[in-house]
Formats: structure tokens, C-alpha cells, sequence
């Protein structure tokens, strides 16, 4: 089950028509833009992508979509359910339709406190017995329906056979540390994949493997070469690149921040990548006062 997720692994938008139906020509050309960019991988119908706002139709459709235009480049899908049952079913349906690995999303019987470890780990002991495919687990902030997990929770998640990586995505610099220096003691160390957008560079110099990340679908090329210069120890070349796009960063991932799906796709709008912004609702679209932001950090980066 060897799957390379070290680099930019871009959380991927969906995109719709005025009628709010997925818009696939659109979608298709929206990935015929960013493949070429440099990612490692793609991340289809993870929260960018509104995948837990689909019918399980929907997302079986989008993936194959972004499945057949992907070529060889993998393609995670995002996995949320509501129950094991469902998991496992929607598990199956992800793999037949072309993933090559699972971001795992928490679910709400994760919520309250103290979670007991038994609840995630069975949930993820379930989804591996019920597919072949690899599994990212999901560390995610509270503010986003996510759970952080307890040292002893992550601890055996990662012993599962099928996880090979975890997206860290607590928006914490400090807990982020925490878990990198937990998995370095682990008997069988996964990979740390950074979720966390607002300190993308800063997670590469405390030790990330890869970045899978909802702003890595906007200015991708950049982050590629921010990465590979990390990797060359080109410190001072890769913080001038982020400091380039941080400002753009934090307009889109501003409060509220479940609000950056919505404002990533009148990013990709205003760089003449897609056409509509339209949401599924609840979801909201982006206020004058917003979309003026994004065009003044866009052109701020040199992007438009």
C-alpha cells in the first residue's frame, strides 16, 4: 500500500452551476490548471471540496471525474460518514472508484469529552477491514467539527496496519509540535502531513512530510517550489515565498474560518480559473467587503 504523500497535496474545490448540480466541464478544467502546478497527490471531497455536502452519488461521480483527470497522480478521497455502517460502505465505493488512499474525517460520536480511545480506533480498525485502501487519519480543530486527539488515541490509530499518514489540522503550532515528536517515537512512524494553512512554511521547519491543505489549490506552483526549497535547506528562499502568500492566506482563512471554502472559490474566480462561486447550502457565498479582500491579496502576491 506505498503511497508518496510528501509535498503539496491541494484539498480540492467543487465547482457548480447556477442550479447548484456539479458543473464537470468546469471542474475538468479547474484540474487541468492545477495538475500541471506540481502536486504530489490530490484530495477530492474533503471539506474544500464540500464532500460531506454531497449525495453519496455526487462525490462517486466527482471522484472519478478527478480520478480520470488525475492520471497517475494519486488521488485521496475524503471519508465522512455518520456511522461506521456507512463508512465502511462509503470506503468501498471511494475504492472502486479509483482512490488510492482515505483522509478519514471525524465524526460526531467523537464529540464531548473525554473521548474514549475505543471510538476512533474501532472506527478506523472498521474502514481497513472494510477496503484495501490506505488511511490517512484526521486531526481536526474543534472550530471545524473536528476532535484533537488524546497521545493514547493517536498512539493506536497510527499502530493500525492501513494508516500511513495523519493530517494534522489543529490550526495549533504548538500541539502540532507535540504530535510530530509523538510519531517520531512511534514503534512504526507514519507520515505528519500538515493541515494546518496558517502555518504552512513554519510546519515544514518543525518537520511535516507532506501538506495536505485546503489553500494548497491556490498559488500551488509556489508552494511546490516553497517545499523543495525546504528540502534543499534554502530556508531564507522558502520563507520569502510564504511570506508572499501568507497575506492571501490569512484573508481566505480568516474568521470565520468555515468561510475559506467559499472564499478560495472567488479566489480561483477572480484568477479566471472557474466562472461560478456558487455554494451548496447552508454554506454561504462571500460578501462585496469579502471578495474585495481577496482581489486586493491576489494582486498583492503577484498572482492577478
Amino acid at each position: 500500500m506505498s503511497l508518496d504523500l510528501r509535498g503539496i497535496v491541494p484539498a480540492c474545490i467543487v465547482t457548480f452551476d447556477a442550479d447548484g448540480r456539479f458543473d464537470e466541464p468546469t471542474y475538468r478544467r479547474y484540474l487541468q490548471w492545477l495538475l500541471p502546478q506540481g502536486p504530489v497527490a490530490l484530495a477530492i471531497n474533503a471539506d474544500t471540496g464540500e464532500g460531506p455536502h454531497l449525495w453519496p452519488e455526487e462525490r462517486e461521480r466527482v471522484l472519478r471525474v478527478a480520478v480520470d483527470e488525475a492520471g497517475d497522480i494519486p488521488v485521496v478521497a475524503g471519508l465522512s460518514a455518520q456511522f461506521t455502517a456507512q463508512a465502511v460502505e462509503e470506503a468501498k465505493r471511494a475504492e472502486g472508484a479509483g482512490a488510492r488512499a482515505l483522509l478519514v474525517f471525524p465524526i460526531p460520536a467523537y464529540q464531548g469529552t473525554p473521548l474514549d480511545p475505543a471510538i476512533p480506533v474501532a472506527y478506523h480498525e472498521a474502514v481497513a477491514r472494510g477496503c484495501g485502501l490506505p488511511l490517512i487519519a484526521f486531526q481536526l480543530q474543534p472550530a471545524l467539527g473536528g476532535v484533537i486527539f488524546s497521545e493514547e488515541t493517536l498512539r493506536r490509530i497510527a499502530a493500525i496496519d492501513s494508516v500511513v499518514a495523519l493530517k494534522e489540522a489543529s490550526f495549533d503550532a504548538l500541539l502540532y509540535l507535540r504530535t510530530r515528536r509523538m510519531i517520531e517515537r512511534l514503534e512504526r512512524p507514519i507520515d505528519l502531513l500538515t493541515g494546518d494553512d496558517n502555518f504552512i512554511f513554519e510546519s515544514f521547519v518543525m518537520g511535516a512530510e507532506g501538506a495536505l491543505i485546503g489553500f494548497g489549490t491556490l498559488a500551488t506552483s509556489l508552494q511546490v517550489e516553497m517545499v523543495e526549497l525546504t528540502r534543499q535547506g534554502r530556508w531564507d528562499e522558502a520563507r520569502a515565498i510564504w511570506e508572499r502568500i501568507l497575506p492571501l492566506e490569512e484573508v481566505v482563512y480568516g474568521a470565520p474560518v468555515r468561510d475559506y471554502r467559499a472564499r478560495t472559490k472567488v479566489a480561483l474566480r477572480e484568477l479566471g480559473v472557474i466562472g461560478s462561486t456558487v455554494m451548496r447550502p447552508p454554506l454561504m457565498p462571500v460578501s462585496e467587503d469579502g471578495t474585495a479582500a481577496i482581489r486586493d491579496a491576489l494582486a498583492a502576491a503577484g498572482l492577478a
